[in-house]
């Protein structure tokens, strides 16, 4: 199999890991995307998976594969925010938005991504247990008993999470429509 950390070319297993782990790929990108901002979340996915099979080469398969995806996910997104947290603040570079010249509403446009962008921001605005929870169950569409597991916490705690997230996030939304109203 050849030394640890080491990718083999393709294979069996390699082949065995891509049916195993990418019918999960759409709850990895939906809990990356609530879990890191902006367009990292794509890096994250493939963070996630390169992680896992360099895991899975040497052995450490799992029972399932879903909540240790999801493990593995946010585990690398708290090690992202850790060290974001040391390095000084970078300023995205301004790019020319290309669809100025289209034939579609500008304010269309803006108040269609308003709502989206909303909930987009009040779930940033939630506690990271509270946000994992609703991601992982609401968005991704796992069990509870598959969120605690990839949590590492119990059945109950996930269920306080996902009711104390939800209550804010309701609470947050009718806010902001009072308030463009």
């Amino acid at each position: 199999m050849g030394p640890p950390g080491v990718l083999p070319c393709k294979s069996v297993e390699h082949e065995r890991f891509l049916e195993e782990t990418l019918p999960a790929m759409d709850m990895v990108y939906a809990l990356a995307r609530r879990a890191v901002p902006g367009d990292d979340a794509q890096d994250l996915v493939q963070d996630t998976f390169l992680a896992a099979y360099r895991a899975w080469v040497d052995d450490r398969r799992p029972d399932r594969v879903e909540p240790w995806l999801a493990t593995i996910c946010l585990n690398l997104a708290r090690s992202r925010h850790r060290s974001r947290q040391r390095r000084p603040v970078e300023l995205p570079f301004d790019e020319v938005d290309e669809g100025l010249g289209a034939q579609e509403d500008p304010a269309d446009r803006a108040l269609a991504a308003v709502d989206a962008d909303a909930v987009h921001r009040a779930m940033l605005t939630l506690p990271e247990e509270q946000r994992i929870a609703i991601a992982l169950v609401d968005l991704a569409d796992m069990s509870v008993l598959d969120a605690a597991a990839a949590m590492g916490t119990p059945k109950g705690t996930v269920l306080s999470r996902l009711h104390r997230g939800r209550r804010a996030l309701a609470t947050m939304l009718a806010e902001h429509r009072e308030q463009t109203s």
